[in-house]
């Protein structure tokens, strides 16, 4: 054998061990791309109908706020209502019932202290009471 042929047999050799590799490696990468396509439609088998309860979950909530909104439209509408009608009856009757309870006050003092003696009161010139030097008007005056 001459050193060409040695040669011919070694760059053969490693180019079927290249080749050889290069075929794991490809099939390697089908089995790995068999895996991803069955997952891709294993995800997308799963993931229509979950997207499809989305839409009807959005859709629910979108028609839910649609009623709260309305709701609470009808409640701010009450609410004015309530203010306006509390207000007409503050100004109609709040001035003549304060006056009515002012009278009916006055007249049950009035009764009550009808029935009630006089205290005994005895004015004594050139005396001061001792009640007026605790708290009297001078006292007082100057504290304002």
């Amino acid at each position: 054998m001459s050193g060409g042929e040695v040669a011919g047999i070694l760059v053969a050799v490693f180019w079927a061990i290249l080749v050889s590799f290069l075929a794991l490696v490809l099939v390697r990468l089908a089995q790995t791309l068999k895996a991803t396509t069955k997952m891709v439609t294993e995800v997308t088998e799963q993931a229509v109908p979950l997207l499809a309860d989305a839409s009807e979950t959005v859709r629910s909530a979108h028609s839910q706020l649609a009623r709260v909104d309305a709701i609470a439209a009808d409640v701010q509408e009450v609410t004015a209502n309530a203010s306006a009608l509390s207000s007409t009856v503050s100004s109609a009757f709040g001035g003549p019932l304060v006056k009515v309870a002012a009278f009916g006050y006055g007249v049950r003092r009035a009764i009550g202290k009808k029935g009630l003696p006089e205290p005994d009161r005895t004015v004594i010139v050139g005396r001061t009471l001792p009640g007026a030097r605790r708290g009297g008007r001078r006292s007082r005056r100057s504290k304002d």
